[in-house]
């Protein structure tokens, strides 16, 4: 790891923020032979994908999907266990892992000759940056670019204050120190559903509170609606259309005080901890955007031409419009630092794939039918179930299916839709397809390895031209 070692430095650009954006941005214009530094105010870098987000739900929802495997899996293979959880070391193994990852980042830093400068940045103004540490000394960095990359942070519930443990963000979520009995997750999108996941599996009671009368939000309804049964069956419990108006912690737990989003009589749901996970807001409080004449939206996000926002200023990632996905904010990070050293820069927000990583996952790209009829498309639709795909059976993973949709009159790809096993790796072959302008029957004619759940893909691309071949 390499730090700013003088008060005050000079760099061709200095990127304020640590996580996937920024330390992206910055190892990138290692590569390009720019001389760059990197503002993070944490203490490790990674930013909330690979401290408190990405990476600690992943490692949690790995392991509690094998815990739930061994309780209720493994007999019907003919593998006798009793699984006893052991939660202390299941949060252990999480921290080991965020912990190599960051460290990761730093031999990146150090290989690519980026200084990494403890602190929270500050705009002040055009080629300024004011670094302040954490023990309140400020150092001055100037640059010829900056890029502003420090991401979001957790949308508060309005009435709903925070309480350590009782009621909780989404880190507060990745490191509960005991099982709830019945944790209320307020939200149906990605963050609490995978959140919700975890504990269910672990042994709480789950119950999910949506102001929509819908699951996931920006997800195909057709999807969305197979998805809910699916975790119903789980026993995940949904209350749809409701909002929240107000949370009563104790030291026994919290009453959540309910509504009918249409308005009606309220209830009170008491649960031991309430995560409230309604989406996330730019983090943009506190950079000096004035001093170089830039005015965030009235939410917080920064507009931009091309990433540029001032005369060498840009920004990245969730701080500004598109997906709120680190994989999106690693795209902009790499085209910013390309247009800055004088090359082709471009994301196409298009094909940015999301993925929620419950078990069945569900992962999509493209349009979905709902845009497609609100925008007066006309499409063709493949669907292939994977109770008919050979190796989700034989696996007993067949909830779930895969979609494609396609132009009606080229048959170029405009969608794909999966809700099954591994969902989230079979979606690039889609975003691959759809980069190169390919059909359906691209996908249908290529040879998938057989038995793989990819075939699913293949089959719901021949599905398009009515043409599928059941396993």
């Amino acid at each position: 790891m390499a730090e700013a070692a003088v008060p005050s430095a000079s760099y061709d650009v200095v990127i304020i923020g640590g996580g996937p954006g920024g330390y992206n941005a910055a190892i990138r214009a290692g590569q390009l032979g720019l001389t760059a530094a990197c503002i993070e105010m944490r203490e490790t870098l990674g930013g909330t994908c690979l401290n408190v987000g990405c990476m600690p739900s992943k490692a949690l929802l790995h392991a509690s999907e094998l815990y739930e495997i061994a309780g209720k899996g493994f007999a019907g293979l003919g593998i006798e266990v009793t699984p006893k959880l052991n939660l202390a070391q299941m949060m252990g193994q999480k921290t080991e892992s965020v912990t190599a990852l960051t460290k990761g980042i730093e031999f990146l830093f150090k290989k690519n000759k980026v200084d990494w400068v403890r602190g929270r940045g500050r705009i002040a103004g055009p080629g300024k940056v004011e670094v302040t540490a954490a023990d309140g000394t400020v150092s001055t960095l100037s640059a010829k670019d900056i890029v502003i990359a420090t991401g979001s942070e957790p949308t508060p519930l309005p009435g709903v204050a925070f309480e350590d443990g009782r009621v909780v963000d989404s880190t507060g979520a990745l490191s509960l120190p005991a099982v709830p009995n019945h944790l209320i997750v307020v939200g149906a999108g990605i963050i609490g559903l995978e959140l919700g996941s975890v504990w269910r599996r672990l042994g709480a009671q789950v119950t999910v509170v949506e102001y929509l009368d819908r699951i996931t939000p920006g997800m195909d309804s057709d999807v969305a609606k197979a998805f809910q049964r699916t975790l119903t069956k789980q026993g995940m419990a949904f209350k749809l259309g409701s909002k929240v108006t107000g949370a009563n912690p104790s030291k026994d737990g919290v009453e959540l005080t309910v509504e009918p989003a249409a308005g009606g009589a309220p209830e009170t749901l008491k649960g031991d901890v309430v995560l409230v996970a309604i989406g996330r807001r730019p983090y943009t409080d506190g950079l000096g955007l004035e001093t170089v004449g830039i005015t965030p939206d009235k939410r917080g996000f920064i507009d931009h031409d091309h990433f540029k926002v001032a005369e060498g200023v840009w920004v990245i990632g969730d701080v500004t419009h598109g997906p709120m996905l680190a994989h999106k904010a690693e795209e902009d990070s790499v085209a910013v630092i390309e247009l800055i050293a004088g090359k082709a820069g471009h994301v196409d927000y298009n094909l940015v794939p999301s993925v929620v990583y419950t078990a069945p996952e569900v992962a999509w790209v493209g349009k979905t039918e709902d845009q497609l009829k609100e925008a007066g498309v006309a499409y063709k639709v493949g669907k292939f179930p994977f109770t008919a795909n050979s190796r989700a059976k034989i696996n007993h993973e067949t909830d779930g299916f895969a979609k494609v949709l396609a132009d009606a009159a080229t048959d170029r790809i405009l969608g794909v839709h999966i809700m099954g096993p591994q969902a989230g790796e079979m979606i690039g072959e889609a975003c691959v397809a759809m980069a190169f302008g390919g059909s359906s029957e691209d996908i249908a004619r290529i040879c998938h390895p057989h038995p793989t759940r990819s075939e699913a893909v293949k089959q719901a691309a021949m599905g398009v031209e009515g043409w599928t071949m059941q396993a």
